[in-house]
């Protein structure tokens, strides 16, 4: 760019296009082309007088011209969805995404994560890794999968990658909680509902499971419901535009429409919430990727065991069934319960990731279907269906244990909070069984007492257990049974929540 001249008579490139006053004295850049969000340049070139047109004509080709010389020189600024430069507040941040931390988080997400997430496609992946630099949708799922494995799964960040001296002392979450501002705050410059992708569908995904596991409801569902709502818009939910010659990408949206499912459907469980997405695509197959199969198969399990959570059992269990319409059928619950129970098989052919997932998932909802007969007045008793009975919860609990106990405790933390949660759920039923059932200990055999206690070590051992659901744990067990005398383990808060910055604290 050449300089300004030095009289403040000369107007700028843009000002002389637009034929306006040139309003900088001699500056660069203009107050002009701050308003319009152009570059400003000095290099203008006396043109005879013409037909002046429309200045808001001559505006947008200056724009789109200025767009397409940033791209023919290699240089890719961020710009706004009608190309012009985007405001330093949604401007990346430089030097906060070094290429060892992308690949580490990468590598531990196909390790880890990828088993009960079998969404994205390595090659294309690393592809987007290299095209970071150009498209700002690539960046921000980036920087959101970075945040995701951090601040879900604790993802040690490893001692060869070269982080910025003002992060390579900072707890793992609290870089998570670094990464997941930086990418929510660049995505808000960019226009990307009009036109969604899979990539910002993904983005979207990583967002909702980054702030459910900091406990913020109201952002987590926002963003679930940001994902579905592209999902719609691009046609996931129709069988038909999966008829194109990219098997790749097909597959890939297949399994992501049926990861929103899952995750919807158990969010609403877990909060309340309504359900968007209904079971309308075939779900994905065994055949598309056979070095694929295992993480697939176990990924078929989990959709199985949420398939029966449609709309008719969230309207009864968020108490939304319109009037007229009836309750709940005792006799279809009671066959739900058979189904869950029966549903996975003794021996599970997956790795220990999914199973620890499969597991607690089926325990859950078997929990979850119990309390709505609860709610529908079935339980007694006196009833003969074991699934009606008050004593039910027991033989899940006893169950849930014998099939975890030779899960390692880094297969659960992997999944974060949504499997503390689930345990959580499971141990307040169990309180309020004891709490009303009279027991006759045995000298012998375990009780239900045993296998409280046995669930507050286990959430208290858990990481974001201990911080958070063990005391929550202790209170109800506090309130409903005073006199249970269970050992209270320790509670180490984690200062790493409060500490992060805001990303515009590291500079290059």
């Amino acid at each position: 760019l050449l300089s300004p001249p030095s009289t403040p008579r000369s107007p700028c490139h843009s000002c002389h296009r637009r034929k306006v006053r040139c309003i900088g004295e001699g500056t660069n850049p203009c107050k002009n082309c701050i308003s319009a969000g152009l570059t400003c340049t000095y290099n203008a070139i006396p043109q005879k007088k013409g037909p002046k047109g429309s200045r808001a004509k001559v505006l947008s080709e200056l724009r789109e011209t200025q767009r397409q010389s940033h791209l023919a020189s290699g240089y890719s600024p961020d710009l706004s969805f009608d190309g012009r430069p985007l405001p330093t507040s949604f401007a990346r941040t430089p030097g906060l995404l070094p290429p060892g931390l992308v690949e580490s988080c990468i590598d531990f997400f196909f390790s880890n994560l990828y088993p009960s997430q079998p969404i994205l496609q390595r090659q294309r992946l690393q592809d987007s890794v290299m095209s970071m630099d150009q498209n700002a949708g690539s960046y921000c799922m980036i920087v959101a999968l970075c945040a995701y494995v951090m601040i879900q799964s604790n993802m040690s960040v490893p001692p060869t990658v070269h982080m910025h001296p003002e992060m390579s002392h900072m707890p793992v979450i609290s870089l998570g909680i670094t990464l997941l501002e930086e990418a929510v705050r660049v995505r808000k410059g960019h226009e990307y509902a009009e036109n969604p992708s899979t990539t910002a569908i993904v983005t979207s995904f990583f967002f909702y499971g980054s702030y459910f596991c900091l406990d913020k409801d109201n952002s987590a569902w926002f963003h679930l419901r940001e994902a579905t709502t592209m999902a719609q818009l691009i046609g996931m939910h129709d069988e038909g535009t999966y008829k194109t010659a990219d098997t790749v990408e097909c597959a890939n949206r297949r399994r992501i429409y049926w990861l929103l499912i899952i995750t919807e459907r158990a969010y609403a469980l877990h909060k309340h919430r309504p359900v968007t997405l209904h079971a309308t695509i075939h779900p994905p197959s065994l055949d598309e990727d056979p070095s694929d199969s295992m993480a697939l198969s176990g990924f078929l399990q989990l959709l199985d065991l949420y398939k029966p959570f449609d709309d008719s059992f969230i309207a009864l269990w968020n108490k939304t069934t319109p009037s007229g319409t009836g309750g709940a059928n005792p006799s279809w619950l009671a066959s739900l319960q058979v189904q869950l129970q029966e549903m996975l098989p003794a021996y599970l052919d997956c790795t220990e990731i999914q199973a620890a997932d499969l597991r607690v998932t089926q325990q859950w909802l078997r929990t979850v279907v119990w309390q709505l007969c609860v709610s529908q007045g079935f339980v007694s008793s006196l009833a003969t269906d074991p699934g009606m009975t008050f004593k039910y919860p027991i033989e899940i609990s006893n169950d849930l244990l014998s099939m975890t106990q030779h899960i390692s405790q880094q297969a659960m933390e992997v999944h974060g909070v949504g499997l503390i949660e689930k345990l959580f759920d499971i141990s307040c039923c169990l309180t309020d069984v004891i709490a009303v059932i009279p027991f006759s200990p045995t000298t012998f055999s375990m009780g239900p007492r045993d296998f409280l206690s046995r669930f507050v070590a286990l959430i208290s051992t858990l990481r974001n257990g201990q911080t958070r659901y063990a005391p929550l744990l202790h209170a109800k067990i506090n309130d409903v049974l005073p006199n249970l005398n269970i050992p209270v383990p320790p509670i180490h808060p984690n200062p790493a929540l409060q500490i992060a910055p805001h990303p515009h604290s590291v500079s290059s």
